[in-house]
């Protein structure tokens, strides 16, 4: 009796050790979200979803998650192509994304989360590396609201604009650091903060390309590696036990 009455109280004691985390598809496409876990233990969720318009999904995350939330654009898993089956925020693994590899395929909007770390909840909207979709994050206690809900990709500036989907239209726009990567300049660059430049005072923004545009139309994310002392990066206190959501095209 006393075994059965312990049981009871460690799966009532895990059950409330959960956090709820949403994700809704307010975007008048599909997308396909994707889910990495740094830290902290597995979600209820599949690591990969597709997400039709207007969709939402509610799962649990682990009290002390640790991990990373992105929607991905144009896929075709048909062929299974890994991070290639998505025109951007593709991941290792196809559909499901890979649970050892956080590497994705930038442009993409990135959400971030550390739970619990210190009795606090650490949550930001990162575009370190790029963007492809609007996204804001909101919380049932009351907290800040990290978000970037302006559409960046028309506007984006030419040399950072795309992919491009089939129409032509831009689907993402790149941080000015994956331009420098792409040119094979990035282990040594002040749009990466790498090098000569990995230190808040060798890389500050106003030497970041057009960090302006990035922040100037999205002033609640992190626009760049170094911008983390500003109030992109969002704290709650874990012992408001904060159910969060996560929606794209606000």
């Amino acid at each position: 009796m006393r075994s059965a009455v312990f049981v009871s109280l460690v799966m009532a004691s895990m059950a409330a050790a959960q956090r709820s985390m949403t994700v809704h598809n307010a975007c008048p496409f599909t997308i396909w979200p994707a889910l990495f876990t740094s830290a902290g233990g597995v979600p209820s969720q599949p690591t990969g979803w597709e997400a039709p318009s207007l969709s939402s999904v509610t799962f649990s995350v682990p009290e002390d998650w640790n991990g990373r939330i992105w929607g991905r654009r144009d896929c075709d898993f048909s062929t299974n192509a890994g991070a290639k089956s998505c025109l951007d925020g593709g991941c290792s693994g196809g559909l499901l994304c890979d649970v050892t590899n956080e590497t994705a395929a930038p442009p993409f909007t990135l959400t971030e989360f550390t739970l619990d770390a210190g009795g606090s909840d650490f949550v930001d909207v990162s575009l370190v590396n790029g963007f492809n979709l609007p996204v804001r994050i909101d919380n049932t206690a009351g907290c800040g609201t990290p978000s970037c809900t302006v559409d960046l990709n028309a506007n984006c500036p030419a040399a950072q604009k795309g992919p491009l989907d089939s129409t032509g239209a831009a689907v993402g726009c790149k941080s000015a650091c994956l331009i420098d990567q792409q040119a094979g300049n990035g282990e040594n660059s002040p749009n990466c903060c790498t090098g000569t430049h990995d230190t808040p005072a060798t890389c500050p923004p106003t030497g970041v390309t057009n960090f302006a545009y990035f922040k100037g139309n999205c002033p609640n994310a992190i626009a760049y590696p170094y911008d983390e002392g500003s109030t992109t990066l969002w704290e709650c206190s874990s012992s408001s036990k904060a159910a969060y959501t996560v929606t794209f095209c606000p």
